[in-house]
């Protein structure tokens, strides 16, 4: 292994999976949501949209459901 490596010449690529990993959709989220985890971006240093994501794959790794009760 070399001890310096010249990146200057080197060629970026696009990595030909990402679309895989993740897709844009359009959701409609409270205000207060929001302003939640842009607090916590700003706390954690974390992009606000990533923790959003980070949030409902736990929801989904712990097969986590809400629970509400619809009143009449």
């Amino acid at each position: 292994m070399r001890k310096e490596y010249d990146f200057e010449k080197m060629e970026g690529r696009k990595n030909p999976y990402a679309k895989q990993l993740k897709k844009q959709v359009t959701i409609r989220i409270g205000v207060d949501i929001i302003d939640y985890f842009k607090e916590l971006a700003e706390e954690t240093g974390v992009p606000y949209q990533n923790l959003i994501n980070l949030y409902l794959r736990d929801c989904v790794q712990t097969k986590r459901k809400p629970s509400f009760r619809w009143t009449s």
